[in-house]
């Protein structure tokens, strides 16, 4: 009778006696892999690897053939760590991830869609909004549409969406900006990195991730960098290719390159880094205690504003709109603020001194 196979599985091989470290392997058949390690965790990251590259298609197959749960990987592995903002695209794979996992990519269809999406909840118990499922939901797409293009699938199934959320104009008035800087300057540990990067994005415009990453007269391959000498902003990483979200150069406006010119002389690395000189990675709970000290301080001259709705990126939409309200026209403020065209004028446009003169004008001649 021939001997059952047992599968691709961890062993500890013990080589005290050699003199020698033990560490863990990876058994499959006749083949013994080496992990390097002798943590059980790591090992075990290094099996789940394995079989996933293992049991990875090796030509293009139908979607019948290809799980849901293969086809987020190979996306995941060979194209994610090089989109704008990796963590993001990892979240929205973990989401689809519980809720597919090894069903085949034919399933895909408007009502297995609508599943998801009835089903999606938050890690607070709350139905997910339509904006997190629309995202979740194109990565899916984006991941089967990689899998075809690099031919691991024959055919793309077409992924529903559910209807796109109108879009967001919240943006801060002066004033409310000016709070807000003060209520960041005024937190007792994390004040000063939050300032920077709340600075950086009024005058950049700049994303988050993009601003946590940016370093000062340094290129880098993790993140783009603000060159003092010759005033100008670089959003992309060097060497990385553009993508969706624009990241092109930009001139830094005089008076902040004057800031960035006194951190450099200083010895920042970061635009962003914490008083002991590392970069920070995250500003949601400095964010937060910074958002609500700026309408206590406020309240108590008297003056009453809601920031409860305002997070990192409405920096970004209010240096947009600020930018438009100046009588910027949309094409300099799309070159500048690295988003299309097309973005300024449906989502900011009304806020241009400019938007549909042509049509007032005509409808004011008297023939």
């Amino acid at each position: 009778m021939a001997r059952r196979l047992k599968g691709a599985r961890l062993h500890w091989r013990n080589r005290d006696a050699e003199g020698k470290e033990s560490t863990w392997e990876i058994r499959d058949e006749s083949s013994r892999i080496s992990t390097g390690t002798s943590s059980r965790q790591e090992a075990e990251l290094l099996l789940s690897e394995y079989l996933s590259q293992k049991h990875r298609p090796a030509g293009p197959v139908g979607p019948h053939e290809m799980s849901i749960s293969q086809c987020l990987t190979i996306y995941a592995d060979e194209h994610a760590t090089y989109v704008v903002d990796p963590p993001r695209i990892g979240y929205a794979i973990d989401a689809l991830d519980r809720f597919w996992a090894d069903q085949p990519t034919s399933i895909i269809a408007g009502n297995t869609c609508r599943k998801y999406a009835n089903s999606r909840v938050t890690r607070f118990g709350k139905p997910a909004s339509n904006g997190t499922i629309r995202r979740e939901l194109s990565v899916l797409q984006a991941a089967l549409n990689y899998c075809h293009g690099e031919g691991y699938l024959t055919s793309v199934p077409k992924v529903t969406l559910p209807p796109k959320p109108p879009a967001r104009e919240r943006w801060l008035t002066r004033q409310e900006a000016a709070w807000l800087l003060r209520g960041a300057r005024n937190l007792r540990v994390d004040g000063r990195h939050l300032a920077d990067f709340i600075l950086h994005a009024l005058y950049t415009g700049s994303r988050k991730v993009t601003i946590l990453a940016m370093y000062i007269n340094t290129p880098s391959l993790v993140g783009g960098h603000v060159d003092t000498v010759q005033g100008i902003l670089y959003r992309k990483p060097r060497g990385k290719s553009e993508t969706a979200k624009w990241q092109r150069p930009a001139r830094i406006p005089p008076r902040y390159l004057a800031h960035l010119r006194r951190q450099a002389k200083r010895g920042r690395k970061y635009v962003v880094q914490d008083y002991r000189g590392n970069r920070v990675g995250e500003i949601k709970h400095s964010w937060s205690r910074a958002r609500n000290l700026a309408m206590e301080l406020a309240r108590a001259k008297g003056i009453e504003f809601d920031l409860s709705d305002v997070t990192p990126h409405t920096l970004k939409h209010t240096a947009i709109t600020w930018a438009l309200q100046k009588g910027v026209s949309i094409w300099e403020t799309a070159g500048y603020f690295s988003t299309s065209p097309e973005t300024i004028n449906r989502v900011y446009g009304h806020h241009s001194p400019d938007f549909l003169k042509g049509a007032i004008d005509a409808l004011n001649r008297s023939k």
